[in-house]
């Protein structure tokens, strides 16, 4: 099964949606693997956005993303990068679909709610950036059997 990477976003944390995130998450049938909540810095942050670090708006993104604390989350599950990133939705909030989470708790761009790897490769370096290997934990849930067929898991 693959692991992805997830922030919820000083966004969520301010608007007190935590727990209806997370239970979306959860009702699809991913496990949480590991979970945390933390306050970024400016090191972290040019560290985990650094294709951005150049752009005018970065200052934007480094005062949004230290605002509050965030929760960080290695979810995992068959597909489990594709599967979070359409619950997600697109990146604009406004042009999110409705059903996913931004389309639904979110109106924009930047302050969108989630953030979600886009593939195992980023997923992978993300991961080890926000946890040490001892923070992870590899279970399945009991009811596994209702989730995926036995040659999916």
């Amino acid at each position: 099964m693959e692991q992805t990477f997830v922030i919820l976003k000083p966004s969520t944390i301010s608007r007190s949606l935590v727990g209806d995130v997370l239970t979306r998450f959860q009702r699809k049938g991913l496990i949480i693997s590991g979970i945390k909540m933390m306050q970024l810095d400016e090191k972290i942050l040019r560290e985990h956005y650094a294709h951005l670090v150049d752009r005018p708006f970065f200052p934007w993104i480094l005062a949004s993303m230290t605002a509050t604390p965030v929760i960080v989350m290695v979810l995992k599950g068959k597909d489990a990068v594709n599967v979070v990133r359409t619950m997600t939705g697109a990146t604009n909030s406004r042009v999110a679909a409705p059903g996913t989470i931004r389309g639904d708790f979110g109106m924009s761009g930047q302050e969108n709610i989630v953030h979600a790897s886009d593939s195992l490769e980023s997923a992978a370096v993300e991961i080890a950036r926000f946890f040490k290997p001892e923070e992870i934990f590899d279970y399945e849930l009991p009811l596994m059997a209702s989730l995926y067929a036995p040659d999916e898991k």
